[in-house]
């Protein structure tokens, strides 16, 4: 029983559970770069001209070589990679301009600020 116990202090720490919950938000993510992916990006490029590498393929005897469906799904991950890579960048930038606001200081500071300047006046 004690493993039981072991696993349970293992799975119920803080970095686990933020683990399983940045897993489940990556693949909802992916759901939506992928959507992004084939729904807008690939037709709008589809439109300019031949973007569909899918069909591409070497038959030798019964077998049937896809390297066309290979090479699509490298221009996949590649969109895919960008478009990560600009979600990261916004998000960074936010950071940054949340960052340079500087806080306020704190009530108790400006109070005793007010008591020095009354001081020096006396």
């Amino acid at each position: 029983m004690k493993i039981l116990h072991e696993w349970r202090e293992f799975a119920m720490k803080g970095n686990i559970v933020d683990l399983a919950v940045a897993v489940i938000i990556g693949g909802a993510f992916g759901k939506i770069v992928s959507s992004l992916v084939e729904d807008i990006v690939m037709p709008t490029i589809g439109a300019i001209g031949r973007v569909d590498f899918k069909s591409l393929m070497i038959q030798i005897g019964d077998a049937k070589i896809l390297y066309g469906k290979f090479i699509q799904t490298c221009v996949d991950f590649m969109i895919i990679a960008w478009a990560i890579f600009l979600a990261i960048k916004l998000i960074n930038r936010l950071h940054r301009r949340e960052e340079a606001k500087p806080a306020p200081p704190p009530r108790q500071e400006l109070l005793l600020e007010e008591i020095r300047d009354l001081l020096k006046r006396r």
